[in-house]
């Protein structure tokens, strides 16, 4: 009775160990997926500020030349600032298919990812199916 007992005791302790380093799993695979997609919205926040600082200087060059052209300055900046609305309306009106979808498609794809382990271990899982 007592080897009995001694052997339920152990694939307890056995259970409880492997339930324990699963969620340790899980947690260090939810940092990993967190940290990846955080770091890449990190970096197209830095782009996207280091783009809108390049437009604008040019947009600014860009109307002073047109000002200059019809030799009226703030006709130069309203003519800019119109496109710049045209182009607002635009990406408000196909904002689901030019925004959303591609943020959404790029966070699911990453937090889908799987980690290069992961492949290694269903790969080698295949290949030794394939051979018995």
């Amino acid at each position: 009775m007592e080897s009995t007992a001694s052997h339920i005791e152990s694939i307890y302790e056995k259970a409880k160990a492997y339930t324990e380093t699963s969620i340790a799993l899980y947690k260090l695979n939810a940092i990993d997926k967190t940290a990846d997609v955080v770091s890449s919205i990190v970096l197209w926040i830095a782009l996207g500020s280091t783009v809108a600082v390049f437009l604008l200087f040019i947009n600014i060059g860009i109307s002073l030349y047109i000002g200059d052209l019809l030799e009226s300055s703030y006709l130069g900046f309203l003519i800019v600032s119109m496109f710049y609305l045209l182009l607002g309306a635009c990406l408000y009106i196909f904002n689901g298919s030019l925004i959303t979808k591609p943020v959404t498609n790029l966070v699911i794809s990453k937090l889908l990812r799987k980690n290069k382990e992961e492949v290694l271990i269903l790969n080698k899982e295949k290949n030794e199916e394939g051979n018995k």
